[in-house]
């Protein structure tokens, strides 16, 4: 009987540590520029005033791809992190490698299904459960510029490529440089994307880079996207070759350079440093129709120790949690995730965002970013983007782009 006794004693002990155990996360991400280093410390703030312990693992550069690859080496070393940031189809990858977390009993709880979007909320689940928590969401098709360079020179927010090109061409021959841009992979993709879904529309972009429709790869006017793409080459500066796209937002704000096409973390640079919408820089999105999205999430993975698993619980309901969702948007350039935040301390720009996404919605133009990792998995929008970057950095012509575009697809399925 007593050794039954101090058997249930034990066992009640361990209970006990669970339910008291501190929380304690490792958090992988790539939040490395200002505005996203201003941000992330908000959800570290939050962490710590609830009694965790967070220990920071940031990993810079490729928009995320870098920190990939520190992950995969972490997981194949049976050391995963707590936390990673990850997001779209990446997510379920990982699910499909058996190394995530359920994280349902927490998304139950605070009853997240009735506060996110459903487009939203299937990106994070897993088979049925909830196996990430989204921070976010970003509009990746946003042109930003600096509303001094064109007043100075009677220029308007372009509505067509045709007014994009012509601005650009009236800046160029005054001597500064229409588009900051800087020469990855990634960055090449986010402004072919925005100028695909112009060109393509919203039901042409859909077949091309969600349902992969050869005809539409291989379409004219795929030709015409790519013709445009060449056009925005002769409108970048020499020195583009690996540089940050938080560095082209900085020459957007000195006045080296009018536009930049880029998702709203670029807001979050200007307004890091005290730049004001409609004042110092101005926002519109990029000319035609639709909404592309890049929702920015975190997973959990499997980790033993109570301590890591209450710290898990504990971030995945603040980072849902209506007060970080608002801090933290305010701060990062994007709108809340949560359709039930207000956003009366929100800047013209996010109004914007949020009118447009649920116009989008509403009307069927609501779409997942292929270079954000949103529509595609890794193989595919891999070998989109090759073709891609390969068209921007040579002397390609369209129709030879097309041919290898069609063709990269079909060899990555």
């Amino acid at each position: 009987m007593k050794r039954l006794a101090l058997s249930v004693s034990a066992a009640a002990l361990v209970v006990a540590n669970a339910a008291y155990a501190e929380p304690k996360a490792e958090v992988l991400h790539w939040w490395t520029s200002g505005g996203e280093a201003k941000s992330v410390a908000v959800l570290q703030k939050e962490f710590a005033d609830n009694g965790g312990t967070w220990t920071d693992m940031p990993v810079a550069g490729g928009g995320g791809d870098a920190a990939m690859t520190a992950l995969r080496a972490r997981v194949l070393s049976g050391n995963a992190p707590t936390a990673v940031q990850l997001k779209g189809p990446a997510i379920q990858e990982w699910y499909e490698e058996g190394v995530l977390a359920d994280i349902s009993s927490v998304a139950e709880a605070e009853g997240w299904a009735g506060v996110l979007p459903a487009s939203i909320a299937a990106h994070m689940k897993c088979e049925g459960s909830w196996c990430a928590a989204p921070v976010n969401v970003h509009r990746v098709d946003w042109i930003w510029a600096n509303a001094d360079v064109l007043e100075a020179n009677g220029i308007e927010m372009p509505t067509t490529w045709e007014d994009f090109n012509a601005a650009a061409d009236k800046l160029q021959a005054a001597g500064i440089i229409p588009l900051a841009h800087g020469g990855q992979a990634w960055q090449d993709a986010t402004v072919f994307e925005a100028v695909a879904l112009g060109i393509l529309g919203p039901d042409g972009f859909r077949k091309a880079f969600v349902d992969l429709d050869e005809a539409t790869l291989t379409s004219p006017e795929m030709v015409a996207v790519f013709d445009q793409m060449r056009k925005m080459r002769g409108y970048v500066d020499p020195n583009f070759p690996g540089r940050d796209w938080n560095l082209a937002t900085a020459m957007v704000m000195n006045g080296e350079a009018a536009f930049q096409i880029m998702g709203d973390w670029a807001k979050g640079e200007f307004l890091a440093a005290g730049k004001a919408p409609g004042e110092d820089f101005l926002c519109a999105s990029v000319p035609g129709e639709g909404f592309l999205y890049n929702v920015d999430s975190f997973a959990m993975f499997d980790v033993d120790g109570d301590d890591n698993k209450a710290g898990q619980e504990l971030l995945a309901k603040l980072i849902v949690g209506p007060s970080f969702q608002k801090v933290f948007n305010l701060n990062k350039g994007s709108i809340p995730a949560r359709t039930d935040v207000a956003l009366d301390e929100f800047d013209s720009c996010a109004e914007l965002s949020a009118a447009d996404m649920q116009a989008s919605s509403d009307g069927g133009s609501l779409l997942p970013s292929y270079a954000h990792g949103m529509a595609l998995r890794g193989a595919q929008s891999g070998a989109i983007t090759d073709v891609v970057t390969q068209h921007f950095n040579s002397d390609m012509s369209s129709e030879e782009a097309v041919k290898q575009l069609a063709a990269a697809v079909a060899n990555s399925l």
